[in-house]
């Protein structure tokens, strides 16, 4: 093969040149809810456990754990203490099915099971910025 029919030929990119891709400036936080760590930006529609006292449209406020807003990253629970980061009630819905089965050999022990998690989708409209 040649490298004239080789779409990427002639484009190799060894400069200190900063794409705006990268040079975009994201904040983004990791939020608790649940019991479990979720990371999110602004815009982004995150599956959280159901929040039953929400109903959809109703604004909630998730603990922060960390902030970072381009290079500055914060991660001080005293900083952190007031930040809440606010997001929407999009939707409740329950995800997948799973299938819990028990088998134990020769007695003839056989259970079957199904679960399918609860789940509330929230869409991140505000990260306050960290007090410096």
């Amino acid at each position: 093969m040649s490298w004239r029919g080789c779409p990427r030929a002639g484009r190799l990119d060894f400069g200190g040149a900063v794409s705006e891709r990268e040079s975009e400036i994201r904040v983004y936080a990791i939020v608790r809810s649940g019991g479990r760590q979720h990371k999110v930006a602004v815009g982004d529609i995150v599956e959280v456990d159901k929040i039953s006292t929400a109903k959809v449209g109703d604004t909630v406020e998730l603990s922060t754990l960390l902030v970072v807003d381009g290079d500055a990253v914060t991660s001080d629970p005293w900083v952190l203490a007031g930040i809440k980061v606010q997001a929407e009630v999009v939707d409740h819905h329950k995800g997948q099915k799973i299938d819990i089965l028990r088998y134990k050999n020769k007695t003839g022990y056989r259970r079957r099971q199904g679960h399918r998690q609860q789940y509330t989708a929230i869409k991140v409209t505000e990260i306050p910025a960290a007090a410096k």
